[in-house]
């Protein structure tokens, strides 16, 4: 409030200003109860924008270092059209020019326009069979069965939605303006439902891949189905990503995804839900550790938190520089500076604190205490749950724009094409170009249209 607007206040009535003063006590009361509220446990969704802290400026400049040698686009490798530019006459002067006296080389690369959308027609022909006593037809792989929007647009459309995260309308709008290509919004969504559908057996083959593999990071964030709090799970490993969307967020999906036995190691944070299965090993990761150290520093500034902090920082940091110099190190140095590590937690958690931040933080670390060095017991396996973090990225970011799903079929479609995307990116491969090629494979092996109606239904 500015000091005009304190004076107009003060300026009517008795009544009135006494009401406007009172309403704003009410709310400057609610503002101090909703701060007292926040606790270093609050998940950062719970808590409101203007509450949080400012982002930390950047450190370092953006870009590259003085000196370093710069980079330029590649020289394309094919040429498709060649132009000479000549001119008849001075841009300046308007004086006459003859021959050229110097001439020198540009390569452009640009998309070539389109008109009009590609039409193909197609005739099937059925050919009588003695043995099966029925007429077959080939199969068209072009688009799914039954539909007339090509399959090589229904996948490139489901990228830009379900990956790069462009909304429908949006969609509708790029295809009208850059292709002339009309279509509906409506018609874009239920062609993915069925493209989805006819993938399902793949997303469940990753399925079984991701419950199979050696090193795995999970985690989950809240997702929307209709209004309501869903559940967005990811289980990835460095090939393969593994999406689904679940009202729950408990035990009993990662027992569904993994199983109550999981044979390899498992990355991920403190939730409850990953401690009801058991693992060859399990790595809790260390940021979210750090991170609710910065949340209590902000307010608990007490004598004990503050040795307490400091004292498991280090253990936590040293634990990290041990790991780096695993190869530098003889087995027997590196095996006795890492039993040193266990030794200091183990010390650092006997005394009985008094500091309730302590007291959380200890008591979590003693259910754990088994699972915060295995990076140090195996390789490839990282202190940090950060690899899915970077999965959970774009899904997020999508989140934000699509609203996420209105129905339980539209959840699904969004778990398979996420799934399949994402695990084409992690192996280096062309997204729309590889599952093009996944699909059209499927539709050869399903056989002629009739085998696979209830597919496209």
């Amino acid at each position: 409030m500015t000091k005009d607007e304190a004076i107009a206040i003060l300026d009517t009535p008795r009544d009135k200003a006494v009401d406007a003063i009172m309403a704003l006590a009410e709310k400057a009361e609610k503002y101090d109860q909703l701060c007292n509220d926040i606790s270093p446990t609050t998940p950062s969704g719970m808590t409101p924008v203007y509450l949080k802290p400012a982002k930390k400026k950047r450190k370092k400049r953006p870009g590259r270092k003085k000196g370093h040698k710069g980079t330029s686009r590649v020289r394309p490798d094919k040429i498709d059209h060649f132009k000479e530019h000549t001119l008849d006459c001075c841009p300046e002067c308007q004086s006459t020019l003859k021959e050229p006296a110097k001439a020198y080389t540009r390569y452009i690369e640009d998309i070539p326009p389109i008109e009009t959308p590609e039409v193909t027609e197609h005739t099937i022909c059925g050919y009588w069979c003695s043995k099966c006593k029925k007429i077959v037809f080939p199969t068209v792989t072009d688009a799914l069965p039954h539909a007339m929007i090509g399959l090589r647009l229904v996948i490139f459309t489901a990228w830009l939605h379900y990956l790069v995260g462009i909304s429908v309308n949006n969609i509708v709008k790029i295809l009208s303006v850059f292709s002339n290509f009309k279509i509906s919004s409506g018609g874009l969504t239920q062609a993915w439902s069925n493209l989805a559908l006819l993938l399902e057996p793949m997303y469940t083959d990753i399925g079984k891949i991701i419950s199979h593999s050696a090193v795995l990071n999970a985690d989950e964030t809240g997702w929307r189905l209709n209004g309501i709090t869903h559940w967005l799970w990811c289980f990835t490993t460095q090939e393969f990503c593994y999406y689904l969307i679940t009202k729950s967020r408990g035990s009993p999906v990662v027992k569904d995804v993994l199983g109550t036995i999981f044979k390899g190691i498992l990355i991920c944070d403190f939730w409850g839900a990953y401690n009801k299965i058991s693992a060859l090993a399990k790595q809790r990761c260390f940021y979210h550790l750090f991170t609710e150290l910065i949340k209590v520093d902000k307010t608990n500034s007490s004598t004990e938190w503050k040795a307490f902090r400091k004292k498991l920082c280090r253990i936590l940091k040293d634990a990290i520089r041990l790991s780096e110099r695993k190869n530098s190190l003889a087995k027997q140095k590196y095996d006795q500076l890492k039993k040193r590590i266990h030794n200091r937690l183990e010390i650092l958690l006997l005394f009985d604190y008094q500091d309730k931040d302590c007291k959380r933080l200890v008591k979590r670390l003693r259910r754990h205490n088994m699972e915060l060095f295995t990076f140090l017991e195996f390789d490839n396996v990282s202190p940090y749950n950060n690899h899915a973090e970077q999965q959970m990225r774009k899904p997020v970011l999508t989140r934000k724009v699509s609203q996420q799903n209105r129905s339980k079929q539209g959840a699904k479609t969004q778990a398979i094409l996420m799934t399949l995307f994402r695990s084409s990116e992690l192996q280096s491969k062309n997204p729309v170009e590889h599952i093009l090629a996944i699909s059209k494979n499927i539709m050869k092996m399903k056989g002629e249209p009739d085998n696979y109606r209830k597919l496209a239904a």
